[in-house]
């Protein structure tokens, strides 16, 4: 019975709780959700008084500042009426301006491409001259890069499925295809799948791995009653790079070897999913790492089983990110903060306050109790949690990298499932081009746009690496 009540007191907070892991202790709003009360110990009180820093309000920018960079594409000049009656009665002294934001949505427009013949006037036997036709990314089409870049940012950014931009188009002058633009994606897809490639080659010659992976329904048409089935796709980032997507079937463990190789060696960094426990048992020159958001966010669901023993464990794990985030100011370098870490007053005697707490309560309480299981995956995945002692590099979770599957997350909610298997990976490679750019600060659209444009002129010798979204800088016009 026990269990069920604690089961509907996790879905009344899913479902009308705050979804911030945020610990709040004794919130005012925790009767407004109707969670059964936890009997509380009347302890002895005094009166404790303190000084605290009154928070500095936020200053809301002026629009003058945060519209300054804007063009201004018309100028209007508005004559008071007695001036335009007797303008020669007046002179100009000065003038009071203001400014208003307009948006032009999108508009097709063609732009034509004239390429003149000539032949020789003294020899008109000879064939006529033309001047090669330029590269573009859609040669015998009629689809500019800027085209193609909106139509893929539109769809893997903004998560607009096709026939939904198929009834916009109309508005933009002229209705475009579902089946063009989704031949569209498929050729955007081809085109950077060398930058995609080298991204995930230059992500494997380092040596720390952040991991994760989401599922995605798709389409086979091969699969009898033509029902949705579930896909992945697979993350690959490290901190301050490139983050990499790739598709895959299924989940089973075998796939992280095919998307690691047997040739990767350093830090791998996951959740508790066994896939990534084997790969590193096999490959002697891997690490693994666990994440404490994981472990935090067990404690953190299970405030209504024990709140005395959750609240002391969130207080243990919350030193630790303290601690963290102090040595992010003084900006340490991963020695100096491999050092601090395996010092008593900083993270290890922590660790191992937190590591008696949970075995002194996993004693005590219920195995399938909401806090047994938060003891059960603390303990459980200790080694990989501990591990991070022994290593300055690393970050204490893979937020990250989950933040980078957000967008995916998003947009399967809107266009639902994967037409077709094959489609999954020109997914995953335009994914990970416009995750990347905003991670780095780049604007997606405008990357798109000019990488198509360079591409088409480049050959097999030219090096890729400024084309990555890490390194990218636009084209000087």
């Amino acid at each position: 019975m026990t269990d069920l009540e604690a089961q509907v007191a996790w879905f009344r907070r899913q479902m009308f709780g705050a979804h911030s892991e945020k610990l709040v202790i004794n919130s005012p709003m925790q009767d407004k959700l109707a969670l059964p009360e936890t009997p509380q110990i009347e302890r002895a009180t005094r009166t404790v008084t303190y000084q605290r820093r009154t928070p500095v309000a936020e200053k809301r920018p002026i629009p003058a500042e945060v519209f300054k960079d804007l063009p201004v594409v018309e100028t209007v000049v508005i004559l008071p009426e007695e001036v335009r009656a007797e303008p020669e009665a007046f002179e100009h002294i000065s003038e009071e301006s203001t400014f208003e934001v307009d948006l032009i949505g999108p508009k097709l427009v063609k732009r034509e491409i004239v390429r003149p013949k000539f032949r020789r006037k003294a020899d008109r036997s000879q064939a006529p001259v033309v001047a090669p036709a330029l590269p573009r990314p859609a040669m015998g089409g009629y689809a500019a890069a800027g085209l193609l870049a909106y139509i893929v940012i539109s769809k893997y950014q903004h998560h607009l499925p096709l026939y939904r931009l198929e009834t916009m188009s109309i508005q933009w002058g002229a209705q475009l295809s579902r089946k063009s633009m989704a031949d569209w994606i498929r050729l955007v897809s081809d085109w950077v799948e060398p930058i995609y490639k080298l991204m995930l080659c230059e992500l494997l010659a380092g040596h720390y791995l952040q991991c994760d992976e989401t599922p995605v329904k798709f389409l086979d048409p091969d699969e009898k009653g033509h029902r949705a089935i579930q896909g992945y796709l697979w993350v690959v980032s490290t901190p301050g790079g490139d983050v990499v997507f790739d598709w895959r079937l299924t989940r089973r463990h075998g796939e992280l070897t095919t998307l690691l190789t047997d040739d990767y060696a350093g830090l791998l960094q996951s959740d508790g999913y066994e896939a990534y426990a084997s790969y590193a048992e096999v490959h002697p020159a891997v690490t693994w790492l666990g994440c404490w958001a994981h472990a935090r966010r067990y404690f953190f669901e299970a405030q209504g089983d024990n709140p005395r023993i959750t609240q002391a464990a969130l207080r243990l794990i919350g030193r630790m990110y303290r601690r963290e985030r102090e040595w992010d100011e003084q900006n340490l370098t991963a020695e100096q903060r491999g050092l601090e870490r395996a010092k008593p007053e900083g993270l290890a005697r922590t660790m191992n306050s937190l590591k008696r707490l949970a075995v002194w309560a996993r004693q005590r309480i219920r195995p399938k109790s909401p806090l047994g299981k938060a003891c059960d995956y603390l303990l459980g995945q200790w080694a990989p949690l501990s591990a991070h002692l022994n290593h300055g590099v690393s970050r204490l979770d893979n937020n990250l990298v989950e933040n980078a599957i957000r967008p995916s997350c998003i947009g399967k909610k809107n266009w639902l499932f994967i037409g077709h298997p094959d489609a999954g990976q020109r997914s995953a490679i335009l994914y990970s081009l416009i995750v990347s750019c905003q991670r780095h600060g780049k604007d997606p659209l405008a990357y798109l746009k000019d990488i198509l444009t360079r591409l088409p002129r480049l050959t097999n010798q030219d090096d890729l690496r400024p084309l990555t979204p890490r390194l990218w800088q636009p084209s000087a016009s």
